[in-house]
């Protein structure tokens, strides 16, 4: 799997580049543009981990920096600047995987990202958008106005919640896909919370409950291109 991780640079607008990491299997079946959360990079073990299991499922991914962490700058980028980044990412990927069928999103911070880049402008040959934790308000403060630009998305859109989630209540989120309709798929991993971590207690494990994660991504992924093959 290693020789076929390459490393890029992706160059946002007239400004820096920022790094990419695509991992490419034989034939893939789909390519998933993976944007990092707030706190860690693309190089975060979760994001490796994803996109290991992706590789071993048959879908590519291309992960990417946001411009801050490039930096190594704490203090996240301005919605401006990472939803550009967001877009070039998206178009680096359909220039090296011509004919592949594209999906962006990301954990947390990068999903919301990725949503709200595709919502001012729709994402070139995005085919449907991904959330790992789709962050809906911050801890300990319900609410959904976060939500609100997703009701402009006009792709599919895929929802992964851990039932412990601090910045998903899971009374909200399931008000916020059910309103969404067919647009959005809602599914809700038990126990587990806004990273994807499960306590001993509970009987799971954290490789499981990715792996559960990710075989209700490429099986939604699946089901949107067999959708879109028939139109």
């Amino acid at each position: 799997m290693e020789q076929s991780l390459q490393k890029l640079a992706i160059r946002v607008g007239d400004g820096p580049s920022v790094s990419g990491l695509l991992l490419v299997p034989e034939r893939p079946s789909a390519c998933l543009v993976l944007a990092h959360g707030a706190g860690a990079g693309m190089s975060h073990s979760f994001m490796a981990a994803v996109a290991a299991g992706l590789h071993r499922r048959g879908v590519a991914s291309l992960r990417y920096q946001f411009p801050y962490m490039e930096k190594g700058v704490r203090r996240p980028d301005r919605p401006e600047l990472a939803t550009r980044t967001v877009r070039a990412a998206v178009g680096e990927a359909g220039a090296c995987l011509s004919g592949c069928p594209l999906f962006a999103g990301g954990k947390s911070f990068g999903g919301r990202m990725t949503s709200l880049a595709q919502a001012a402008l729709p994402l070139p040959q995005v085919r449907g958008l991904v959330f790992f934790g789709f962050p809906l308000h911050p801890a300990g403060k319900p609410g959904r106005d976060r939500a609100q630009h997703l009701f402009d998305v006009r792709v599919p859109m895929l929802l992964l919640q851990g039932t412990r989630d601090a910045l998903a209540d899971q009374v909200l989120i399931a008000e916020v896909a059910g309103e969404l309709a067919d647009r959005a798929r809602l599914l809700l991993f038990p126990d587990a919370d806004h990273s994807f971590h499960v306590p001993a207690s509970s009987g799971r494990t954290d490789a499981g409950m990715r792996d559960s994660l990710l075989d209700g991504t490429v099986d939604w992924m699946a089901s949107v291109n067999e959708t879109a093959s028939h139109r």
